[in-house]
């Protein structure tokens, strides 16, 4: 028999990897997809409220119907020069622009201030004016590499005014959230990369039991079965008992195919045993009487009978083989209604007749019927007082007893004599087999098991050394199956 032993897989490809990249890749999806939303959220209500302050401004300067005269001369734009207008070319961006523009798109100068170069970037940026006035709606735009919302309105002597805010603040923030995003969302990639290890490393030890043993099985070892383990699912432990309970039968069927295999090879050499003995006793007078020997005609007489006697006896055990042989076969029986106490009452006569000094002593007055082959019974009946007939001495007393209760019928056949040890006793159903060197063919009682297992009964031995022999047949009132009738 050729022996492997499984491998346990490693590596992406095992189930323990598979498992983990299944989990670890969820994860990563989950982390990507609120990442996205989440900077997307951000992005949305932070240029919300820019747009929503420049929104507020442009809707009142085109509600003060003001010229740009006029907001020349307002004393409120040393505010705005103070804090909204650059100084300076080589001042950074500032988080707010404001200039003007004319109809034809030239920058106009603010408070007396010349436009600087942040200014003119915005008006080039937006290049028409009047276009972004009748949007109505901030846009971006890129003022010296920085990003800006800008809008517009319209002044009553026909001017634009432009309005820009910085969003460098919000790009600067989405880069840090989405680097402390992939941060800890590496973490957490990496923790439960490690925890799904170690979960399914323990969840799969049972399994890896299971391939342990299966590797032990393939190897010849039947007993094996396997383990239970703390750490498992049910789906495991299900999967484990039927596993259990398949090896069961596995290791069952292959015992009974050994032992099924040794009896077969016991009752062939014990058949032909018990053949050649009578074959060598007929071989052995021929050979005398083809070589002349056998003279004198009482000789040849008594060489005749022993002749047929062993004839006799050959036939009786192929008889009993072909019995048997047609037991194994389970055939169907012709059920009918059968008096088994006729047949107790003809088989104690028929002992009475044999050897008339034995004392038989019969229970089984009035009739009993039961559902069965009659043939059949009145072959166990005659195994069982054969039995007792060839076994013990002509004077043993024997009682033959017959009762129904509960549903069944129980058929005792009982003796004074010698009766069987213990070791003897296990093996009395066994073919063949016989106690020291007595009579008969062992088949007997072989035969009775097999035909009362045909009508769905059971036989029973109750003996001790000195104590006698008793078989019981027990039979069911109707027989299991389907019923054939002798019609």
């Amino acid at each position: 028999m050729t022996l492997f032993r499984l491998s346990r897989p490693r590596g992406v490809r095992s189930l323990r990897g598979k498992l983990t990249l299944a989990n670890v890749g969820l994860l990563a999806l989950g982390i990507v997809a609120a990442t996205a939303f989440s900077l997307m959220g951000m992005r949305h209500y932070v240029l919300g409220q820019i747009d929503a302050e420049l929104t507020k401004s442009r809707n009142s300067l085109a509600g003060s119907h003001l010229t740009m005269r006029e907001i020349d001369s307002l004393a409120a734009l040393a505010v705005v020069r103070d804090r909204l207008l650059p100084h300076g070319d080589d001042s950074p961006n500032p988080d707010n622009v404001f200039t003007a523009v004319d109809r034809h798109g030239t920058v106009l100068a603010i408070a007396g201030l010349k436009p600087n170069a942040v200014q003119r970037a915005l008006a080039a940026e937006v290049g028409d004016p009047a276009a972004l006035v009748r949007d109505g709606q901030p846009h971006d735009l890129q003022l010296g590499g920085d990003p800006y919302r800008v809008t517009g309105v319209r002044l009553a002597d026909g001017s634009c005014l432009l309005m820009a805010r910085s969003t460098a603040v919000l790009h600067k923030g989405i880069a840090k959230a989405l680097k402390l995003d992939l941060t800890i969302g590496s973490l957490l990639l990496a923790l439960l990369a490690t925890l799904t290890m170690i979960s399914v490393s323990r969840r799969m030890r049972p399994l890896e039991d299971m391939v342990e043993t299966s590797s032990a099985i393939a190897e010849g070892d039947l007993t094996r079965r396997m383990p239970s383990s703390r750490d498992t699912s049910l789906e495991v432990e299900q999967l484990r008992t039927a596993l259990n309970s398949m090896l069961h039968q596995v290791e069952s069927a292959y015992r009974t195919r050994e032992r099924s295999a040794a009896q077969l090879r016991r009752f062939v050499a014990d058949a032909s045993h018990e053949l050649r003995t009578p074959l060598s006793a007929i071989r052995g007078y021929l050979q005398l009487y083809d070589q002349g020997m056998l003279t004198d005609p009482d000789e040849r007489k008594r060489s005749w009978e022993r002749m047929m006697a062993e004839a006799d006896r050959m036939g009786r055990l192929v008889d009993e083989l072909l019995t048997l042989a047609r037991l194994d076969q389970q055939p169907e029986l012709r059920f009918r209604n059968v008096d088994v106490s006729r047949l107790v009452r003809d088989a104690a006569e028929d002992l009475r007749a044999q050897q008339p000094g034995r004392p038989v002593t019969v229970a089984a007055d009035g009739a009993l019927l039961v559902r069965a082959d009659e043939s059949g019974l009145r072959q166990v009946l005659g195994n069982l007082v054969g039995n007792v007939r060839t076994h013990t001495p002509a004077d043993v007393p024997v009682k033959i007893g017959l009762e129904r209760e509960e549903g069944v019928v129980r058929l005792c056949v009982a003796d004074d004599g010698p009766g069987l040890a213990e070791q003897d006793a296990a093996r009395v159903f066994d073919r063949f087999f016989r106690v020291g060197s007595g009579a008969g063919s062992g088949l007997g009682l072989a035969i009775v098991q097999g035909v009362v297992a045909a009508h769905g009964g059971e036989v029973a031995v109750r003996t001790a050394p000195g104590e006698g022999l008793a078989v019981t047949v027990t039979l069911p009132a109707r027989p299991h199956g389907r019923d054939q009738d002798d019609g």
